[in-house]
């Protein structure tokens, strides 16, 4: 039979996963825009230059939505506990985790699956140094916040949200285009599709889920 705990914890999860959907519908949808206006001003560019060039904007909306993954994260488990070490490591692991799961790992596999031989890139490992400095201060931030906002939801919070989903989805969209798939408006249907199922579920993994079990929502108490 599950705890109270425990069901607070499965009805939080399933409203996050239903407040989160629209958002990555929205912000998907944004993206595909974005690229569609990026793709009409490189019109007759080649395929080389489209893929360096949205390689170079999908490093900064990758490195952007590591600050907004962390901060997320860490506020979400300073609701839930007050331990500061344990909440700074679990929002730092939570957002380099989730983050290169939603724009590297997930649309690399979309990729393949659609048929596009795509090029495998991990920021984490061949660009720490440009991961560190922005995992650091998306965790500091994070601390902050709780501090400042005593972890409620505020317009900023709404809004951090909203911006952490929209550069998750830029990032996706243009990681796809970049290392493989210069060509995305061919499948533009079902990748629309995936997209949302690579940027919802991370998203609402690295935000609530994984910060508030391990701030101990949903796990019986010994």
């Amino acid at each position: 039979m599950k705890t109270k705990t425990e069901t607070n914890f499965f009805s939080l999860v399933e409203h996050e996963m239903i407040c989160h959907f629209p958002y990555a519908v929205l912000s998907v949808a944004l993206s595909m825009i974005a690229a569609g206006i990026l793709g009409y001003f490189s019109f007759g560019a080649p395929a080389a230059t489209i893929e360096h060039g949205s390689m170079v904007l999908f490093h900064s909306c990758h490195f952007l939505h590591i600050v907004f993954a962390a901060t997320g994260a860490v506020l979400t488990f300073f609701r839930y506990s007050k331990d500061i070490l344990k909440g700074l490591i679990v929002g730092a692991l939570s957002a380099v985790v989730f983050c290169m799961l939603s724009d590297v790992l997930l649309p690399y596999v979309v990729g393949e699956l659609m048929g596009i031989n795509m090029q495998l890139h991990i920021c984490f490992f061949s660009e720490f140094s440009n991961v560190a400095p922005f995992l650091v201060v998306g965790v500091f931030n994070g601390w902050l916040l709780s501090k400042h906002h005593g972890g409620q939801q505020s317009f900023f919070s709404i809004w951090s949200h909203f911006a952490h989903i929209f550069v998750s989805s830029l990032a996706s969209m243009l990681y796809t285009i970049s290392h493989g798939m210069s060509n995305w408006y061919q499948y533009m249907g079902v990748l629309f599709m995936l997209l949302i199922i690579a940027v919802v579920i991370p998203c609402t993994l690295s935000d609530v889920v994984v910060p508030a079990y391990f701030a101990g929502m949903g796990r019986k108490k010994k």
